[in-house]
């Protein structure tokens, strides 16, 4: 018995003796350079199950250790793997771990993209690697942002490379988008073509959307906010990776990367080759694409450091352009809107596709053969995509960007970074010209009858029977061509006054030609065609009424072939300087900034089609075509703010900002009427932000809350408005000068870890956005190369093409090391609709329609993503597996969507039948395997 109370006693002290032998190792983890703590960092005892991650504030804790040495290592994506032995002898142990970048100097090229950091007074968000790996899933870039405040993106008509992002309500004309720095809006207009970046996606280190006029202190003005995207330097360790996914819509995406790691302590190169396929998940919006990343570092010396880096994506995708009235892709779901009219239900049949519908494709009997041109493919004729379909529209492009990035430390106070540029390339748009033969019978609107319009080219009588040569294509398909290239240089000069006070300069020049034209794609089974508007009804001579090109004096003059040019070509030029200046001053307990800078822009244009004697006033070049030249446009901005530390967890930051914006080139140089603006007036910005950050020492809590008002001055803005059917053209386009505006809303991030396996984080944002007045227009038909002037009802209306209300909630799971599991809701509400002008036109007695656009129903999406880094090495490999399911709950939603632009036959009355929209994909998938050396 008294062994038996022994053996009872002994076990029950097992627990406390072992208790009392063991441990907590416990510490934070930091970059070795900046200091900031690293979140999501692996800390593990190695050969042992003890293990843990760090926190939101870069803190581990290790508990229960058994007594005894061990050898701990540290990692994290980006950073070289740090081991370290311990020892636990019961009680806690700290172990501080800073790490280094695995790359050379990342720091110096986030300068010179000016990425904001803690004591940065703005609203900033940054996505790592390891978030796009998660969730990106081979998306377009802008799609990361959707869990940020404020931010809305969308694949619009699902095309691959066709999406668009829109910031506090602005879209991306008016967000400065740039890659390691330099900046890729297009200089004419400010947009975006993310086709044209395919591949970054795959080479990205991270993201930074600074919101607002943000710290970004180039003179390039933006009022929606700065995205810069950082590209993976030059790794350090010799390796590389292997990519395979494949998902819906036949999708299949290969990517291969290799690191030479650094030789002699000197060189290092790093690049990554990316092939994409697919059918498309929307109806023939295909893709057949590559896309390459190449970057070299080279340490000259101690002091001066060169990087190189090299980036392209030659594509050709089918897109669907045009939105559709709700019923043409759902009858219930109109049906079940109250604010749609049942009637125009025998307007649009439901389209076999469903939500997957695109009219702009139509099937072709393979027998036909015809052959296409496309300038990027130099002058090689090609043959259709596919032999039993043709697009309508498709695009295709290949832009490459090469930087020679310069560092040179100078002295111990003086640092100079620079970075060399150029950019260039050809591509375009498609569509149809002329007089095409339409099925309206098929689908619930038009499409192209290829079949039929061929017949008409090869006969003898046009669409209404009326006489023609045989084999003159008077419907045919045609490329909107351009043929760029930019140079250009930013410079950035810091310089250390004392340990409080920095100050920095820069310069940023640019220059750019870009050739615009239209060209002879498919001549649709015709011999030629001819550059002249064309009468369908009339016969010989009096079939065309006016030639495109000036210089043409007869059809015969004016006969065209594939390839040629036709309905306009001119070449325009941008000339672009500017400079700043930023001082910053940095105390323990709070930081101020101020910066000023200053720009000139100035545009020419050639127009090879107008003859310089038939525009009066303006210059000729020595062929007799028409010059214009404008004058150098300045525009100015002032920026600040400081941020205060209150406590060792609560930061309180604000910023100001006035800022001009120079006119675009549409506002200066109208190329279809052969004129110049007298006097373009600038666009201005006045910005107001405050907010605070809340970060809990103990990890588990972060949050970030904030206040913008932001008012828009003399805004000027390009919209499309779709011809009818039957039209050369595919759209029309209206300039708007002298709109304003006001936006103004509430931000707020939050980030909460309760266990080292869970992970909450939320993001919402709540905008009051409004036109505060009419706005002149100039409504610019490309088929007649006419324009007209007409005043808009706008005043009043809600900044429409973005949800007004967003909240995105995303819950991490990680059960196993190795192993994450993550699920994203998005959910949106006071979606108003993009406003149509067709329907706000002030007349001359000053009636006007006023109803409020719009309100596309709230809706609600969910997407899984998970990933599984296999535990093992398989012949020296490591393997990780991965999946994404997108709107996993199959909802059906309208993501974007124009006020009254239905064709109905109806009232327009700004309900839910005079809407067209594009819907959300429905549910599609994204799997893959990625292995690494």
């Amino acid at each position: 018995m008294k062994l038996l109370k022994s053996m009872v006693i002994a076990l029950l002290l097992v627990p406390c003796l072992l208790l009392a032998q063991s441990g907590t190792i416990k510490g934070l983890v930091t970059d070795a350079e900046n200091g900031e703590n690293i979140q999501g960092a692996d800390v593990i005892l190695v050969g042992t199950i003890y293990g843990a991650a760090t926190d939101l504030s870069g803190n581990y804790a290790i508990e229960n250790v058994p007594n005894g040495e061990y050898r701990m290592m540290v990692s994290f994506m980006g950073y070289g793997k740090v081991e370290k032995m311990v020892t636990v002898n019961s009680g806690d142990v700290t172990v501080n771990i800073e790490l280094s970048r695995t790359t050379l100097e990342l720091s110096a090229l986030e300068v010179l993209a000016s990425r904001a950091t803690r004591e940065t007074p703005v609203a900033y968000t940054n996505i790592e690697k390891q978030d796009m790996q998660i969730r990106l899933g081979s998306q377009d870039i802008p799609l990361i942002l959707n869990t940020t405040p404020s931010v809305y993106a969308t694949n619009a008509g699902g095309g691959a490379g066709d999406s668009r992002i829109n910031i506090r309500g602005f879209n991306q004309r008016n967000v400065s988008i740039m890659i390691n720095g330099v900046p890729v809006n297009d200089m004419e207009n400010g947009w975006v073509y993310w086709s044209n970046w395919d591949g970054v996606a795959d080479a990205t280190s991270s993201i930074q959307l600074q919101r607002g006029l943000s710290a970004v202190n180039l003179a390039t003005p933006s009022i929606g906010g700065s995205m810069n995207i950082i590209t993976d330097p030059a790794a350090l360790k010799q390796g590389g990776k292997f990519k395979q996914e494949f998902g819906s819509g036949a999708f299949l995406k290969s990517t291969l990367n290799y690191n030479t790691g650094l030789i002699n302590d000197k060189f290092a190169f790093s690049a990554t080759v990316v092939r994409k396929t697919g059918d498309g998940i929307v109806d023939k919006a295909w893709t057949d694409a590559w896309a390459y990343y190449f970057g070299a570092a080279y340490n000259i010396n101690t002091k001066n450091r060169l990087e190189f880096y090299a980036l392209g994506a030659p594509q050709r995708h089918g897109q669907n352009r045009y939105k559709q009235n709700i019923a043409a892709y759902s009858h219930d779901f109109a049906k079940d809107l109250d604010d749609y009219d049942e009637a125009a239900l025998t307007k649009y049949k439901e389209s076999k596709s469903g939500l997957n519908y695109n009219e702009n494709w139509n099937k072709i009997d393979s027998d036909i053969k015809t052959k296409e041109y496309f300038y990027m493919y130099g002058e090689k004729k090609v043959d259709r995509f596919a032999s039993d379909f043709l697009n309508e529209i498709e695009n295709y492009y290949h832009k490459p960007q090469i930087n020679l990035n310069w560092y040179s430390t100078i002295n111990d106070k003086l640092r100079l970074s620079t970075v060399a540029y150029f950019s260039g390339g050809s591509g375009g748009g498609t569509g149809t010209f002329g007089d095409m033969i339409w099925d309206y019978a098929s689908e619930p609107t038009r499409i192209v009858d290829w079949n039929a319009t061929i017949a008409m080219n090869q006969s003898g009588l046009s669409r209404k029977n009326a006489v023609k040569p045989e084999g003159e294509s008077v419907g045919y398909l045609r490329n909107s061509t351009n043929r760029q290239w930019t140079v250009g240089a930013i410079s950035k000069l810091n310089y250390k006054i004392n340990d409080d006070l920095t100050a920095q300069v820069g310069v940023d020049w640019r220059t750019a030609e870009v050739v615009h034209s239209r060209e002879v794609r498919n001549l649709l089974g015709g011999e030629y065609a001819v550059n002249a508007k064309y009468n369908n009804s009339a016969t010989g001579d009096a079939r065309y009424t006016t030639f495109y090109n000036e210089f043409d004096n007869s059809i015969e003059d004016a006969k065209v072939g594939l390839g040629d040019e036709i309905n306009y070509f001119f070449t325009n030029n941008i000339n672009w300087v500017g400079g700043f200046g930023q001082v910053e001053y940095t105390q323990p307990l709070y930081s101020v900034y101020g910066m000023a800078g200053y720009s000139m822009i100035k545009y020419s244009h050639v127009n090879h089609f107008m003859k310089a004697e038939n525009h009066p006033g303006y210059d000729e070049t020595d062929d007799g075509e028409l010059e214009l030249n404008s004058d150098w446009l300045t525009a100015g901005q002032v920026k600040g703010g400081g941020i205060v530390h209150l406590t060792e967890e609560f930061d309180a930051f604000g910023n100001f900002g006035f800022v001009q914006k120079a006119p675009i080139l549409d506002d200066v140089i109208d190329d279809a009427a052969g004129t110049l603006a007298s006097d373009p007036k600038n666009e201005n910005f006045n910005s107001f932000e405050a907010g605070v950050n809340y970060r809990r020492a103990a990890g588990k809590v972060a949050a970030k809350a904030n206040f913008y008002y932001t008012q828009w001055k003399n805004r000027s803005m390009t919209k499309s408005v779709q011809a009818g059917a039957g039209s050369s053209q595919d759209s029309d386009i209206i300039f708007l000068s002298g709109l304003n505006q006001t936006h103004m809303g509430v931000e707020a991030e939050v980030s909460y870890q309760p266990l080292k396996q869970v992970r909450f984080d939320g993001a919402m944002g709540y905008g009051m956005w409004e036109f505060d007045s009419d706005a002149e227009g100039k409504y610019r038909d490309y088929e007649t190369n006419t324009t007209e002037e007409y005043t808009y009802a706008v005043k009043g209306l809600k900044v429409g093409d973005m949800p007004q209300t967003m909240v995105a909630f995303t819950t991490t799971y990680m059960p196993i090391k190795g192993a994450s599991i993550q699920g994203v809701v998005n959910w949106y509400d006071r979606h108003f609709s993009d406003w149509d002008p067709g329907s706000r036109e002030i007349g001359d007695d000053g009636s006007a329609d006023r109803k409020q656009s719009w309100e596309a129903p709230g809706y609600t999406k969910i997407d899984i993503h998970a990933y599984y880094t296999l535990p093992f090495n398989v012949m020296r490999t490591n393997i990780q597996v991965f999946a994404h399911v997108f709107n996993v709950l199959d909802a059906m939603y309208i993501q974007d969507a124009v006020d009254n632009s239905a064709y109905n036959g109806f009232d327009k009355d700004h309900d839910a039948d005079d809407a067209e929209v594009f819907f959300g994909t429905p549910r599609w998938f994204n799997v893959g395997l990625s292995i690494g050396l």
